[in-house]
Parts: structure tokens; C-alpha cells; sequence
């Protein structure tokens, strides 16, 4: 009985015993890589045929021409979305001060309106400061909503004039 519980501790030893990355190992088999010896298979020392390195000499500038004109091209790119970025940036920053600069302005009619509120001493009086109330307000908020409009407007017809050139010389150099 001895000797079977020694080979069941041994058989769980093992099989519990860990990788070296401190992971159970489960009885895995351990095999190793193929050696592979390169100078097996190095190619012999021969010389090309002149048309074969014509013609490879011939990719090669092609390929180096090509490069350079996309490092070019890349360049640019990155060149028009930063000054696009930058038409953007600044006019979503004027865009930001007009809401601010709205926001006081009705914020100072509001008070306005509510101080001349405390002042009301009939029905008629209230009817009368609420409706010029609400027509000024309705025009101040038309103005500032079209001025607003012809801000954004402004700001994506600046944003999308570098592009639209860079795109119009892009298509005459194709054509």
C-alpha cells in the first residue's frame, strides 16, 4: 500500500510541478525547435544576367521615386490639417466668446425683466412689460442667433479652403 501511494504522490508531483513562467504543468510533452544550419541553404555565388539587373536597378530608382514623392505628399497632408485644425480652433474660440457674450446679454434682460416685475402694480401693467418683454427678447434672439450662423458659416467656409485648393491642385497635377 506503501508503494501505491508513493507512486500517486510522485504522479501528483509531477504533474503539478510549474513552468518556468510559475504556470501548472499538466504533463505537457517538452520539445525543442528545429535546428536549421543556414549555410545549408545560402545560394552559390553567380552572377545576375544584365537585364535582370537593369531591371532591378530600374525598381529600385522606381521605388525611391515613388517614396519620395509620397514623403512629399505626406507632408503636405499634415500641413493642411494642421492649418485646418488651427481655422477651427480659432473659430470655435470666437464662436465660445459669442455665446458668452449672448448669456450676459439676456442674462442682464432677465434681471431687467424681473426687476421691472417688482414694479407692477396692475394686471394691465403686467400684460403690457411682459409682451414688450418677450418681442424685444424674441429680436434680440433672432439677431444673435443669425450672427451666431453667419459665425459658423465663416468658420467651415475658412477651415474648408486650404482643402478645397489643395484638393484642386491635386486633381490638375493628375490631369
Amino acid at each position: 500500500m506503501t508503494e501505491t501511494t508513493t507512486a500517486a504522490t510522485k504522479t501528483k508531483t509531477t504533474r503539478n510541478a510549474t513552468s518556468p513562467f510559475g504556470l501548472p504543468d499538466y504533463g505537457t510533452p517538452k520539445f525543442e525547435l528545429p535546428k536549421f544550419d543556414m549555410s545549408k541553404f545560402e545560394l552559390a555565388n553567380m552572377e545576375m544576367p544584365e537585364a535582370f539587373r537593369e531591371m532591378t536597378e530600374k525598381g529600385v530608382a522606381h521605388v525611391k521615386d515613388s517614396y519620395a514623392k509620397a514623403k512629399v505628399a505626406s507632408e503636405e497632408a499634415g500641413d493642411l490639417l494642421e492649418n485646418t485644425y488651427a481655422t477651427v480652433a480659432k473659430g470655435a474660440t470666437e464662436y465660445n466668446r459669442k455665446l458668452i457674450e449672448f448669456a450676459r446679454i439676456n442674462t442682464r434682460a432677465a434681471f431687467d425683466y424681473t426687476q421691472g416685475l417688482l414694479g407692477v402694480k396692475s394686471p394691465a401693467e403686467f400684460i403690457e412689460l411682459a409682451t414688450a418683454h418677450m418681442r424685444k427678447q424674441f429680436d434680440i434672439v433672432s439677431a444673435q442667433n443669425k450672427e451666431l450662423c453667419a459665425l459658423a458659416q465663416d468658420t467651415a467656409t475658412k477651415a474648408a479652403e486650404p482643402i478645397k485648393t489643395s484638393v484642386s491642385k491635386g486633381i490638375n497635377k493628375v490631369a
